[in-house]
């Protein structure tokens, strides 16, 4: 059995367009067969682990993922006895879930196994028979993951150290801004919208005070509408006044909300290059 090679990365449209939803490293990907508790039976999805955390897509060129899992308090990983010839089985042990995994070969779930114990035990596997290449490979992973950990608690630090500080822009200490907020007004965003559909649909802005923020959306439904969403910043949480609120942890998860909830029919709205950037701001 050959060494496995590092993922190839997806059709560069489709790459940027995952780019949009995470900027979490690309580890391993394939296709698994997934069984949560509230599936009732198996579902077929493309599957990506990036960084602790696996993202379900409908298929291998879907650009917005159906569902994802956080695996980074994983329990522990049980194998299944399975009758099926050829076919691995295996579930995942989490503190609120148990999840089932199947892949199509016994080859695909080993592999899955030494990848996603590799990133969540910080370590890598030692009970099962590995090539030098795939030690390597590992061992790689294994270094990206414990650098990313450090990076963000060190970034997390930081943000403690300055929670009593005054807020004097729009900087997320953790995390890079996503990369659809502009400083623009609420009538610039509209206009940014109304004047480029195919750059996306979706804007996040500085709110009306110093501290909290706006989304502007456009949707075609009968006919394209504007609106607004007030996003505010209590505590280390954001909150989206909604008829019912809901409280995220950071503004990453804001967009992805909307995304989610509108199953991709809402979309960030990127500029797709510098010089188109220069552009756009130009016409303004």
């Amino acid at each position: 059995m050959m060494a496995k090679k590092p993922p190839k990365p997806a059709p560069r449209k489709i790459f940027h367009e995952r780019l949009k939803i995470t900027a979490l490293p690309l580890y391993f990907d394939g296709f698994l067969l997934v069984k949560r508790s509230e599936y009732q039976e198996y579902k077929h999805y493309w599957t990506e682990l990036r960084g602790t955390t696996l993202f379900f897509y409908a298929d291998k060129k879907s650009t917005i993922y159906v569902d994802k899992l956080d695996i980074i308090d994983l329990t522990c990983l049980t194998d299944q006895n399975s009758t099926e010839k050829n076919c691995a089985k295996f579930t995942l042990v989490l503190p609120k879930e148990e999840v089932q995994l199947k892949t199509e070969n016994t080859e695909s779930g080993e592999e899955w196994r030494r990848f996603i114990l590799t990133v969540t035990e910080l370590s890598v596997p030692q009970h099962v028979s590995l090539l030098p290449g795939q030690v390597i490979r590992l061992h790689e992973i294994l270094e990206r993951e414990k650098k990313r950990r450090t990076e963000t608690e060190q970034m997390l630090s930081s943000s403690m150290e300055k929670e009593k500080e005054p807020i004097e822009d729009y900087v997320d200490v953790l995390n890079p801004m996503p990369a659809c907020f502009y400083t623009v007004s609420r009538k610039e965003a509209t206009e940014m919208l109304e004047k480029n559909p195919s750059l996306g649909n979706m804007i996040l802005r500085p709110g009306s005070d110093s501290r909290n923020y706006s989304i502007t959306i456009r949707q075609e439904i009968d006919m394209p509408r504007i609106k607004h969403y007030k996003v505010m910043s209590i505590g280390k949480n954001y909150t989206i006044e909604l008829e019912k609120p809901v409280t995220l942890p950071n503004l990453f998860s804001v967009i992805d909300y909307f995304v989610t909830e509108t199953r991709g029919n809402l979309r960030p709205f990127i500029y797709s290059s510098d010089e188109t950037l220069d552009s756009l701001e130009f016409s303004m």
